[in-house]
């Protein structure tokens, strides 16, 4: 892997330049985030963000399509069924599919959102409880998964959620941290939960993140897991202590759209 010679300065400028030019609201159309975008009640939103962040991983098209399937299937409305949908009703998504994620994985997960917000005050209540009982994302992270798994503990089903404390990356579920606490004035992430800093957050950590972060000599950790989610965002950090996975879109937009 190539690996760019450039100061400090040289990447905050890259990085500050990127981020300027991908965190636009022209980034929405070609994202999954343009599903939760459709909605404007708080619930809906952050239902479709994790059902859409659950699945994904491939091809964004795919991910997009499927996901606007699977809300046309729930009605597009997404709070109104997860609470309100009969089992038979639940059973009606057992012909959905995206990649390994498939019909009975949907309605797992389904049942488990169900549980979450008739009993733990939603998915804001689960991700901040875990976060205030350890001033962590991974505790929030690892409580958030423990909820999800409480009614029913299916082995088949946990390959899809990833656990931070099995030093799993976690990308699509701290993709939908930043999606739901990162606040700006760009109109792509959505900043509904205040009771997360957002200089907590940790950086979404795929193969295109991780590939630009070595690139420029930002991580030094060969692996994409999540003892290297944690010493790219502290380096981040020394760019934005507020606000350091703000540079997600940079790196992920190098990386995707710029071949970096």
């Amino acid at each position: 892997m190539d690996k760019f010679e450039l100061s400090n300065i040289e990447i905050l400028e890259l990085l500050e330049r990127k981020y300027d030019e991908f965190n636009r609201p022209s980034y929405i159309d070609s994202d999954p985030i343009q599903i939760p975008h459709r909605f404007s009640a708080t619930e809906d939103i952050e239902i479709s963000s994790f059902l859409t962040a659950t699945i994904a991983w491939g091809n964004r098209k795919s991910i997009i399509t499927n996901a606007n399937r699977l809300m046309g299937m729930m009605d597009n409305a997404p709070h109104d069924f997860v609470v309100k949908a009969s089992i038979d009703e639940i059973k009606h998504l057992k012909p959905f599919v995206h990649r390994t994620f498939n019909g009975d994985d949907c309605m797992f997960t389904i049942r488990s959102l169900k549980n979450i917000y008739l009993n733990h005050g939603g998915l804001h209540g689960v991700f901040s409880k875990g976060f205030n009982s350890t001033q962590t994302i991974k505790g929030s992270l690892e409580f958030a998964r423990k909820i999800l798994f409480e009614t029913e503990l299916e082995n088949a089903r946990e390959k899809h959620f990833a656990n931070a404390a099995k030093n799993s990356s976690c990308k699509r579920l701290n993709m939908y941290l930043r999606w739901m606490v990162r606040r700006d004035n760009r109109a792509v992430d959505f900043g509904l939960w205040n009771d997360i800093p957002m200089s907590e957050l940790q950086i979404p950590l795929d193969v295109h993140v991780g590939n630009v972060a070595r690139k420029l000599g930002l991580l030094k950790r060969s692996q994409d897991d999540w003892k290297a989610v944690e010493m790219l965002t502290q380096t981040l950090k020394e760019f934005c202590p507020s606000d350091p996975v703000k540079y997600d879109y940079s790196l992920f937009g190098l990386g995707v759209f710029e071949g970096f």
